[in-house]
């Protein structure tokens, strides 16, 4: 990213993607022993047995990294003022140990707020993939940014 970016900066149809994150069969692990302790994501063996055949990781270890890796792109880092919510999520295959996974965000709403002038809120569309460009989760979430050069009310 050149420059921070702000709410002004969100137009409709703007899209951001992020570098490539390759998770390991000790993140999946530790995530889900202290966030989601199923069987198929904390024991190889057990996994064996279900219907995914191996290890995967939780899908909350999915939208959580989605998030991360779209931060990092830089584009909220200057504007973030939180979240207002997770609208569609879809877990769609399966990650598994060794897969590395990219987002690309897109901006599919922006609208100033009524009541805080210095905020507004951006509805962007996330789309997970592996390395093989298979879908892995995708949602919507709606994003609170700072506009450019106003002061914030929190």
């Amino acid at each position: 990213m050149t420059g921070a970016l702000y709410f002004e900066d969100f137009t409709v149809g703007r899209v951001f993607r992020s570098p490539g994150c390759t998770l390991t069969e000790a993140e999946i692990v530790s995530f889900a022993l202290t966030y989601d302790p199923q069987p198929f994501h904390i024991d190889m063996e057990a996994a064996r047995e279900t219907p995914y055949g191996g290890l995967i990781a939780s899908g909350f270890q999915t939208l959580a990294l989605g998030f991360r890796l779209f931060y990092q792109t830089g584009a909220i880092a200057a504007c973030s003022l939180g979240g207002s919510g997770v609208d569609e999520l879809r877990w769609t295959a399966p990650v598994r140990p060794g897969d590395t996974l990219r987002v690309e965000v897109e901006v599919i709403e922006q609208r100033p707020s009524q009541s805080r002038p210095g905020r507004g809120r951006v509805r962007m569309a996330y789309r997970m993939q592996n390395q093989r460009g298979e879908g892995v989760a995708n949602w919507i979430a709606d994003h609170i940014l700072a506009k450019r050069d106003e002061t914030i009310a929190v």
